[in-house]
C-alpha cells in the first residue's frame, strides 16, 4: 500500500530570501510517499530526525535568529512588563478544587507568582495550609503541578508534577497530616487515573517512554496499580490490552480503570482517544482486585455520548446526540443499562446546544449555550422537574460541584470584555452569593470600553458563521485598523467567550480580535463539528477565510492590516488560511501547530488523533489529510505574508518539526520579502503554567505581528 522513495540528491537553498534575512541553510531531501496510486512529495522529513545533531543545530540556528529579530522589536517588552503589572493587581486564583474526608484541597496562584502552589483546609471555614511549592522543592527547577488527587479519607495526596512544560509527570505521596512524602516516587507517567477506597493504593497511567520524539513511546500505555512502600517496578498491569487481550483495546487508547465514590458498588474503565464518543465498561466491586475482572460494556461509539458521563448509585447520565443534534442528557441503570430506552431528563433545546451537566447530592445543573452566552436549568432528581436558574448576568457560564454531598455549586460567569465572577450557587434555595474562592478581578479603565459585536458572516457554501468582534469604543470602520484574527475548529471545542487579558491588552491598543466560530467547533450542535472533521476539514479554514473577507469589506480592516492565529489544532486553520489566500493576510501565526497533517499520525502524540482528523491507512482519510496539510501546499515562488512558526521543544502533543517543517518550506518558497522566523521554547512544552514563559512567549507572537501590520509602537529598534 506504501513505498518510500528517498532520493539523496541533496539541494542546498537558501533560495528567494529578501538582502536582510539570511535564513539558515535547509536543504531539501526528497522523499516520495505513495498512498493508493498517488506520490507525495516531502522534500524536510530529514527534520523529523530529532536525534540528529544536523536537526538540532537547525533548528538552534532558527531559534538564534528568531530571538535576535524578536528582541529589537520595540513594545515587546513593554507588553511583557504590562501583564506582569496586570497580574500584580489581580486577586489569589484558585483551580483543582477537590473535597475529601472533609478536607478542601486546591491550587492557588497569588498575584505575581509564576505557577501555583498546593493548600489545604480543614472544612469550608479551616485555616489554610501550604502543602507544596513546587519552585522550592527542587533547587534551580521550576516545577509546574500537573494533577492533584487526595484520598477518599483526605489523609494523603497524589501530587504529580512536570518541569518545562513536558506533561510527564513525577508522581509522589504526601501525608496530609505531617506534610512529609512517603517514599513511593513514580517517575515518567502520563498522570494519575484514580485511589483505590481502602486508600492503600492508587492507579495511574504507565507509558513506554517519556521521549515526546518517540513515535512508538504513547503506544499501548497501561493502567498500572502502585500499593503504597512497594517497589513500583513490581507494580501491577490493572488494565490494558495486554492484561485484557479480549476487550481489544486499540493500541494507540489510553485504558484507565477507576473508582467512583459515589456508586462503591462498582469498578469502571474506559478507553480514552481524542473520540468524542465514549467507550466505558464496569464490573462488580467485589471483582475489583481479583486477577480476571469479568468486565461489562457499559456504553460503545455506537451509542453516541459525548460531553458527560457520570454516576450515582445505580444511576448513569450521559449527554448524546442520538436523535439530537444539538444534544441531550439522558439516564439508565448500572443494573441492566439500555441506552436505546434511556430516560431523557434534560430535552434537546432547538436553539441551545448542551454544553455540560454537574451533579450535586438532589440535583444536576445542565448547562446550555446559545452558541455565545450559557444558560442554567436545574433538574430536581426527586422530583423529576426542571426549572430555569436566573443567573446574576449573562455570559458564558461554568458550573461545578465539588461535594455531592451538599447541594452547592460553583459558578464562574465570563465574556469577551467581563472579566470572570465567581459565585456559589445553592440549588435549594435559588440563590446566588459570592464566592469565598475565586474574587472579582481588577483591570484599568481602558479594559472597560471594550465593545463586542456578534454578527454571522456568509460561508463559501451559503452557511451562516458566527464571529465575534472586541475593539475599543470609537473605533472607525476605514480600513485602517490592525486584526487579529483567533480560531480553532477541531474536537468539537468551541470557543467559547471568557476574558482574554493578553488580546485584550492588544484591544486598548487600537487593535481589532475577531474570534470566528468555524465548523469543526461545535457553536451550532454535532453537525457544525462534523462539518469540519476529517473529510469536511476545509470548511474550517474556508469560514476563517469568510470571516477575513467579511473583515475586510466591512471596514474593519485591510489586507495589509490582518493578521491570523491559530494554536495546535489550530495549526490545520492557519497555514490552509495562508496557503489558500496568501493575499489576504499581513501576517501569520503559527503556534505549537499541525501543519504537516501527512505525518501527524507517525509522531508520539499522533496515533490518538487519528479518530480526530484521520489515517493514511485510508484511501479517503488519507486524501483529507492532504487538504489539511499546510506544508504539503507551499507552492514556490509565492508573496507569502510574515508567519512566525513556534515549537515546545519538550511539546508531547504537538511535536516541534510539525511547525518547524513548515516554518522551512514557507522560507524556501516565499518570494514576499517578509520574515519567515521558527521560535523554539525550549522551556516550554504545548504550554506551560510558568507565567513568566508564557508572557515572554506571547509577547514574541503578538510583537511579530504587530510590526508586520504596521503598528506604530511596534517597530524594529534602530
Amino acid at each position: 500500500m506504501k513505498k518510500s522513495i528517498i532520493n539523496f540528491v541533496l539541494i542546498l537553498s537558501c533560495a528567494n530570501l529578501s538582502a536582510q534575512w539570511k535564513y539558515p541553510n535547509t536543504k531539501k531531501v526528497s522523499v516520495t510517499d505513495t498512498y493508493f496510486g498517488t506520490n507525495y512529495t516531502d522534500s524536510y522529513r530529514w527534520l523529523e530526525n530529532m536525534k540528529d545533531p544536523s536537526v538540532v543545530s537547525w533548528f538552534k540556528e532558527q531559534a538564534d535568529l528568531t530571538n535576535a529579530t524578536l528582541n529589537k522589536i520595540s513594545g515587546r517588552n513593554e507588553l511583557i512588563a504590562e501583564w506582569k503589572s496586570l497580574d500584580k493587581l489581580q486577586p489569589p486564583s484558585y483551580r483543582s478544587r477537590t473535597k475529601e474526608g472533609g478536607r478542601f484541597f486546591y491550587q492557588k496562584t497569588m498575584p505575581g507568582e509564576k505557577v501555583s502552589k498546593i493548600y489545604f483546609r480543614e472544612g469550608d471555614t479551616g485555616a489554610e495550609q501550604l502543602l507544596f511549592d513546587p519552585l522550592t522543592f527542587i533547587a534551580g527547577k521550576t516545577l509546574s503541578v500537573q494533577q492533584i488527587s487526595p484520598s477518599f479519607d483526605g489523609k494523603k495526596l497524589l501530587i504529580a508534577y512536570s518541569e518545562s512544560g513536558a506533561e510527564v509527570s513525577t508522581i509522589q505521596v504526601m501525608n496530609v497530616d505531617t506534610k512529609q512524602f512517603l517514599s513511593d516516587v513514580i517517575k515518567n507517567t502520563a498522570g494519575i487515573v484514580s485511589w483505590t477506597f481502602d486508600n492503600t493504593s492508587f492507579i495511574y497511567m504507565w507509558i513506554k517512554s517519556a521521549d515526546n520524539t518517540d513515535p512508538n513511546g504513547r503506544l499501548n500505555p497501561k493502567s498500572k496499580l502502585h500499593k503504597l512502600a512497594t517497589d513500583s517496578y513490581q507494580d501491577n498491569d490493572f488494565f490494558s490490552n495486554e492484561s485484557y487481550p479480549k476487550l481489544n483495546i486499540d493500541s494507540k487508547s489510553y485504558p484507565s480503570a477507576f473508582f467512583i465514590k459515589d456508586s462503591k458498588d462498582y469498578i469502571f474503565a474506559t478507553e480514552g482517544t481524542v473520540q468524542n464518543e465514549m467507550k466505558f465498561y464496569y464490573a462488580p466491586i467485589s471483582y475489583a482486585f481479583s486477577k480476571n475482572i469479568p468486565w461489562k460494556t457499559l456504553c460503545t461509539p455506537d451509542d453516541k455520548l459525548v460531553r458527560g458521563f457520570d454516576m450515582a448509585g445505580d444511576k448513569v447520565y450521559a449527554i448524546t446526540y442520538n436523535g439530537a443534534k444539538n444534544y441531550k442528557l439522558i439516564e439508565t441503570d448500572l443494573k441492566n443499562p439500555n441506552w436505546s430506552t434511556a430516560k431523557t431528563i434534560g430535552s434537546e433545546k432547538k436553539s441551545q446546544t448542551l454544553e455540560s451537566f454537574s451533579r450535586s447530592k438532589d440535583y444536576l445543573l445542565l448547562n446550555y449555550s446559545d452558541g455565545i452566552n450559557n444558560h442554567l436549568y436545574q433538574y430536581n432528581i426527586k422530583t423529576q422537574a426542571t426549572t430555569e436558574v436566573k443567573m446574576p448576568f449573562i455570559g458564558a457560564a461554568y458550573a461545578f460541584c465539588i461535594d455531592t454531598k451538599t447541594n452547592d455549586f460553583y459558578v464562574i460567569i465570563t465574556s469577551w470584555n467581563k472579566p470572570p465572577s465567581e459565585f456559589k450557587y445553592s440549588a435549594e434555595s435559588n440563590n446566588f452569593e459570592p464566592s469565598s474562592f475565586n474574587k472579582p478581578a481588577v483591570y484599568p479603565e481602558a479594559y472597560k470600553n471594550l465593545v463586542v459585536e456578534e454578527v454571522e458572516v456568509k460561508g463559501h457554501d451559503g452557511a451562516m458563521i458566527p464571529l465575534s468582534i472586541i475593539y475599543k469604543k470609537g473605533l472607525k470602520k476605514d480600513g485602517s485598523n490592525i486584526c487579529l484574527m483567533d480560531s480553532y475548529g477541531a474536537y468539537g471545542f468551541s470557543m467559547s467567550p471568557y476574558f482574554n487579558v493578553m488580546e485584550n491588552s492588544l484591544a486598548v491598543r487600537d487593535v481589532v480580535i475577531a474570534i470566528p466560530h468555524v465548523r469543526g467547533g461545535s457553536e451550532k450542535g454535532e453537525d457544525w463539528y462534523k462539518a469540519g472533521f476529517k473529510t469536511t476539514k476545509p470548511n474550517t479554514w474556508k469560514d476563517f477565510i469568510s470571516c477575513g473577507e467579511y473583515l475586510v469589506a466591512n471596514g474593519y480592516t485591510s489586507p495589509k492590516k490582518l493578521a491570523g492565529t491559530g494554536t495546535s489544532a489550530g495549526g490545520i486553520l492557519i497555514s490552509r488560511a495562508i496557503t489558500e489566500r496568501p493575499d489576504l493576510f499581513a501576517a501569520a501565526i503559527c503556534n505549537v501547530g499541525c501543519a504537516n497533517t501527512m505525518r501527524g499520525e507517525f509522531s508520539s502524540n499522533g496515533p490518538v488523533n487519528t479518530p480526530e482528523f484521520g489515517t493514511v491507512s485510508k484511501e479517503e482519510e488519507c486524501k483529507a489529510l492532504f487538504e489539511m496539510d499546510g506544508m504539503q501546499h507551499v507552492k514556490e515562488n509565492t508573496n507569502y505574508p510574515a508567519v512566525i512558526c513556534v515549537g515546545g521543544w519538550n511539546d508531547p502533543r504537538v511535536v516541534v518539526w510539525q511547525p518547524g517543517k513548515f516554518a522551512a518550506a514557507v522560507q524556501n518558497a516565499s518570494t514576499s520579502g517578509k520574515p519567515v522566523l521558527m521560535k523554539v521554547n525550549y522551556n516550554n512544552g504545548h504550554f506551560t503554567e510558568d507565567k513568566e514563559v508564557t508572557f515572554a512567549n506571547f509577547a514574541d507572537q503578538f510583537s511579530f505581528v504587530l510590526w508586520q501590520c504596521g503598528h506604530p509602537n511596534f517597530q524594529l529598534k534602530n
